[in-house]
């Protein structure tokens, strides 16, 4: 096996949460190769070992970061105990003595990947560093430096190796925000709508865009406001539409069990004053992505959203397939709810990335999900005006999934720039999306039938 730390100059271990793995890659290297970070990293490995950072830098990217759970200076590593004591015996007594001496109070955690162990044997893993010059005093509630000893058992489960593959050791510099996903979890949130992101993935998104204090974001469907209360809580101001004059103005069914409507924008509202971001709400109006209100507002730092499928909620936007639709005297009262009429997901796309192209700031980003049936490179929009980022994957069942797609502006549109989708080589096979709705429940039907046969086969 490959030594994963072989370089003398490494220095930190970030220990990386073992879920949404496609998706930490991309949101780490904005963060390290903003500091200047060489990256040399397996992406399904739940440890990263980094140079040419400061403590500083870690613990900025920690701040961030809902994909890591802790970060360690790295003081040894090795692929068995003899290996770990040899790097440890060699690594400075300069940079480890204002952290060992007879003033300090400190406490060793053991943490283990892919298996667990019994509290004896940490006990006992704990007692084999004795050749360490601790002269502290040990503090199990408050101590002053807190150091850890990593194994890592791989990443097969069925497979679990009786001795870890790798061993590290150094000390805590701090933890990523994990604890923001169960704060923002939508089961303690105020209001919840069918497709509700959940928090994870939000805060993720927001990543994705680089969302940072006192931009301006905007969510073309915004629905009860997920991804408003994950950009708020890094201090964006928030905004968006939707088609669902309900979910706007509070009327209808709830989605919660005593879940209570408050009025025009209150269930936004009352999401972002749950986590004290309510300051942060610009506004929120009803319109769709085809002719959205905001086309002569100010440009935003990013946009982010995800878009309806045709699953949980219908795929439609105002118009009428009728030549004439308006009233005869081109008034509307104020409950006036407009027609609506099909809106097939690749001209969600396409409008999608054109007002990205002409609403975007320079180096603002889209980031925005892509239902996908049976999955090929030449299904993701393109535009002229907008580069891929990084394209990540959610499995929802054995033929479909979803991707993250980010994209940044990296120019300003032309006015040939509009129809340029038309031209694209990729044109017709994201014109496919268009079947998405039919193709999974289609196959929804046949594992349902498939599951009947035998079950009328048993009996």
């Amino acid at each position: 096996m490959a030594t994963p730390c072989s370089s003398s100059r490494l220095r930190y271990l970030i220990h990386l949460a073992h879920d949404n793995v496609d998706f930490r890659l991309p949101v780490n290297i904005f963060y390290f190769l903003l500091v200047g970070v060489a990256l040399a990293v397996s992406v399904n490995s739940p440890f990263w070992c980094l140079e040419g950072l400061s403590e500083d830098d870690v613990r900025s990217v920690m701040a961030r970061s809902v994909c890591a759970k802790s970060a360690f200076e790295l003081w040894g590593h090795g692929q068995t105990d003899g290996n770990l004591r040899s790097s440890l015996l060699n690594y400075p007594p300069q940079s480890m003595s204002p952290f060992l001496h007879k003033d300090s109070t400190y406490r060793i955690n053991v943490y283990t990947f892919n298996k667990t162990l019994q509290f004896q044997d940490r006990i006992k893993k704990i007692d084999a560093l004795d050749y360490l010059p601790f002269e502290g005093t040990v503090s199990l509630k408050t101590p002053q430096h807190i150091f850890c000893l990593l194994e890592d058992y791989g990443t097969d489960p069925n497979n679990i190796p009786e001795h870890p593959n790798y061993i590290y050791f150094g000390r805590w510099i701090a933890d990523g925000q994990r604890e923001l996903i169960r704060t923002h979890s939508v089961k303690n949130r105020h209001f919840i709508g069918n497709t509700s992101m959940e928090a994870g993935l939000s805060l993720i998104m927001t990543n994705h865009a680089k969302v940072k204090e006192n931009d301006l974001i905007f969510d073309p469907f915004v629905g009860t406001g997920s991804l408003l209360v994950a950009c708020s809580h890094f201090g964006a101001y928030v905004c968006g539409t939707d088609i669902d004059y309900n979910t706007i103005h509070g009327k209808g069914r709830s989605s919660r069990k005593n879940q209570k409507w408050r009025g025009p924008d209150e269930n936004i509202r009352a999401n972002l004053r749950q986590y004290g971001t309510e300051k942060m709400f610009v506004d929120v109006m009803v319109s769709d992505a085809s002719k959205p209100v905001w086309r002569n507002a100010a440009l935003f730092d990013a946009i982010i959203t995800d878009p309806p499928y045709g699953i949980r909620e219908s795929t439609r936007k105002t118009g009428s397939y009728k030549e004439n639709t308006k009233l005869p005297d081109c008034t509307y009262v104020e409950s006036h709810v407009p027609v609506s009429q099909a809106y097939h997901l690749s001209d969600i796309f396409t409008d999608l990335l054109n007002f990205s192209a002409h609403h975007l700031v320079l180096g603002g980003r889209l980031v925005y999900w892509l239902p996908i049936y049976r999955y090929c490179d030449e299904m993701v929009p393109v535009h002229p005006c907008l580069q891929i980022i990084s394209n990540c994957e959610q499995t929802l069942s054995s033929q479909t999934s979803r991707r993250l797609i980010t994209m940044e502006k990296v120019k300003e549109p032309e006015e040939s720039d509009i129809i340029a989708h038309l031209s694209d080589p990729h044109f017709s096979a994201y014109q496919g999306h268009n079947a998405f709705r039919e193709k999974y429940f289609s196959g929804l039907n046949k594992r349902c039938g498939k599951e009947d046969t035998k079950y009328f086969n048993k009996n």
